[in-house]
């Protein structure tokens, strides 16, 4: 039955996401983990030798107890369904609805768009600089759009796929861990010179745990494209060809989906903290990309997301039954 309770609280969970959002007012379990992982960092420091070796030593502390930490919530979770399956299934429902960011993400977006739409650039800067980490201030209109693009792209698997895919396989210990890695990564993964080593087993475990997700993803998002109306053909070709051209082993997965499903290039060289740095272009540059795009890669997201939703209780369905018949054996 645990199962059935687990499946009722993560539809319940993606249905809050989709409708309100990210919750505001309430104890927020990802902000939690990044009030720890930012606690953790002196005392970790402090426990190994200022030297490269040791700043990597600390790091691999800081995956170990912060997995450790989700680990915990997941026990109190449990211990919860022990005393009464209905706050279980409340406390499991709020918690995939933190862990998911597809509404905000469409909403943060959406922003640029009108932003762009009435001419205001600068605003439109201001909007895509609350998520992208590249420096805005350099960016035209088409350059605007397409972070704004890039942004979607790649948070379809961190922030909507990868946290249901690990919720599926492991449950509710599985989307934490997952959201307790990236938001590591997301802190601490920087190749500078504060995080080159101790963000180091971050970064790597982040790469790790959204490898298949990743991909995913980026099937998910030519199932997508073909959809809501894109080029499914093409977004295929092109993320068959430009799959890998990112430093990172991940996040050029859904970003070349999107480049060939939109006929755009994405990626290429960008401006972080003040320092250019070169990228390889992801994509044909058939066309400028436009504010246009924005809606519809927020599209495909949504699509995406709620195609991994319809396996998830196939899935699940599945397994359930499979148990019952098998128990009536």
């Amino acid at each position: 039955m645990l199962l059935v309770y687990s499946t009722l609280a993560l539809l319940l969970g993606f249905v809050l996401d989709v409708i309100l959002g990210d919750p505001r007012g309430i104890p927020h379990i990802i902000v939690g983990m990044g009030r720890l992982i930012a606690v953790l960092e002196r005392p970790l420091r402090s426990a190994f030798p200022k030297t490269p070796a040791g700043e990597r030593a600390a790091g691999r502390c800081l995956v170990v107890l912060m997995c450790l930490a989700a680990c915990a919530a997941t026990a109190v979770l449990l211990l919860i369904y022990r005393l009464h399956p209905v706050p279980g299934v409340i406390v499991e429902a709020l918690t995939v609805w933190q862990l998911l960011c597809m509404r905000d993400l469409h909403k943060e977006s959406t922003l640029v768009q009108t932003k762009l739409e009435a001419g205001d650039l600068p605003g439109a800067r201001r909007a895509v600089s609350m998520i992208v980490g590249r420096d805005t201030e350099v960016l035209d209109g088409p350059g605007v759009a397409k972070a704004a693009v890039e942004t979607v792209a790649e948070n379809t698997s961190d922030g909507v796929i990868a946290p249901l895919f690990w919720l599926l396989i492991l449950g509710p210990l599985g989307g934490l861990l997952c959201k307790a890695i990236n938001t590591m990564d997301s802190m601490v993964g920087y190749k500078n010179e504060r995080f080159l080593n101790y963000g180091r087993a971050a970064a790597l475990t982040d790469d790790v745990v959204n490898y298949v997700p990743a991909r995913l993803s980026a099937l998910l998002m030519i199932a997508a494209a073909a959809l809501t109306g894109q080029d499914a053909r093409n977004a295929a070709r092109i993320w068959r060809r430009d799959r890998r051209k990112h430093a990172s082993p991940n996040s050029a997965q859904t970003e070349s989906a999107v480049a060939g499903a939109l006929h755009v290039a994405l990626a290429g060289d960008a401006r972080y903290f003040g320092v250019w740095l070169k990228k390889e272009t992801i994509g044909d540059d058939d066309r400028p990309v436009e504010t246009e795009d924005i809606r519809r890669t927020n599209r495909m997201m949504a699509a995406s997301a709620a195609v991994m939703l319809a396996l998830i209780l196939i899935i699940r369905c599945a397994v359930i039954l499979g148990g019952r018949f098998y128990a009536a054996l």
